[in-house]
């Protein structure tokens, strides 16, 4: 077997020398473990934050260790009742090609409900983030404006489809010209705004405006930055923002250190005063805190993606020797939907 593992620790921004491709013998299966062959691994910027040694919501991945990872696998051999060998499962056995399991690690996949590899995105994961921080956290209400970050990833397209059924008006911001037309033409939204060509936070934030002609109610956060920087001002009183991530913000210091540039200090006192005037409530959210709900949130979606009411898009990478590569393209925003890695066939 194959796997992938951290060799050292970045400072700043990853690079290929941070990861190890590394051969090891493939375990076998004893009693209430079963073997999986990894068909299909997800990238997804929560791993910049474990390939830290800060303390965070999760232990980090030690410094050898194999990285972390959700992945979809093929049963080899299963010494577990309720598993057998050609049955297709959703488990997190990381960056390798093979691994071992327990039973309670498995979920077993019906692969007529939606291609396999959706357990990663659309209804894995990244599918139920968006669910949560929509329904729980952001409180939507028909009629209402929203605008979510990183808009075409696999959390961000979820988000504002699923807004727009409950009739909001959606309004995404993406990096790049591509992009902004898919969030339209393909999932819906009613605008979306280049970041890309905005300079500073002012002129996004006029773009955004333009875009909000009544403000904006839900903000959903991704990605820290120029961007929250241009939207704060732009909430309307009492308006949400869920706080699901901040990609531009994680290879710029570790996450338990609060310095922050020079740009972003002076724009803290502004955001706060936003925050207190206008009754913002500001939450921010871990999922697996959630995971009691993720049957309802497959009840609701996963008929949706079935029938095709719901769009998603995958950037699919070959071979796990390519992993970190495509990962650091995911930092730097080049990936296009959910990031896959396609480890066997």
């Amino acid at each position: 077997m194959q796997r992938i593992l951290l060799a050292s620790r970045p400072e700043g921004e990853p690079t290929a020398a941070n990861f190890r491709l590394d051969s090891a013998t493939t375990p076998v299966a004893h009693a209430g473990e079963v073997l999986c062959e990894v068909i299909w691994l997800s990238l997804d910027p929560y791993m910049r934050g474990r390939m830290d040694a800060a303390a965070s919501y999760a232990d980090p991945v030690p410094i050898g260790g194999v990285m972390e990872g959700g992945t979809v696998c093929r049963v080899i051999a299963s010494q577990a009742p309720g598993f057998d060998p050609g049955d297709i499962v959703e488990s997190r056995l990381g960056w390798q090609t093979h691994g071992l399991a327990t039973a309670d690690q498995l979920r077993k996949l019906d692969p007529t409900i939606a291609p396999v590899q959706t357990a990663l995105g659309i209804l894995g994961m990244p599918g139920f983030t968006a669910w949560i921080g929509l329904t729980e956290h952001a409180q939507p209400k028909a009629g209402e404006c929203l605008v979510v970050s990183a808009a075409t990833g696999a959390v961000g397209s979820v988000v504002g489809q699923l807004a727009k059924k409950l009739g909001m008006r959606v309004v995404g911001v993406a990096g790049g010209t591509e992009k902004c037309q898919y969030a339209v033409d393909v999932l819906g939204f009613d605008a979306c705004v280049d970041h890309r060509a905005h300079n500073d936070a002012r002129a996004l934030g006029e773009a955004i405006a333009e875009a909000c002609p009544n403000g904006v109610d839900i903000y959903f956060e991704n990605v820290g930055g120029k961007t929250l920087q241009a939207v704060v001002p732009k909430m309307n009183v009492g308006g949400r923002i869920p706080v699901c991530g901040m990609i531009s913000w994680y290879n710029g210091q570790a996450q338990s250190d609060i310095s922050m540039s020079l740009d972003t200090a002076t724009a803290l006192p502004r955001i706060w005063r936003n925050i207190l005037v206008k009754r913002l409530s500001v939450r921010g959210y871990i999922i697996t805190d959630h995971y009691a709900r993720f049957g309802e949130f497959l009840r609701e979606v996963a008929p949706l993606v079935k029938n095709g009411e719901l769009h998603y898009r995958e950037s699919i990478t070959e071979g796990l020797e390519a992993a970190p590569a495509a990962f650091l393209g995911l930092l730097r925003g080049e990936n296009f939907g959910k990031q896959l890695v396609r480890v066997a066939n």
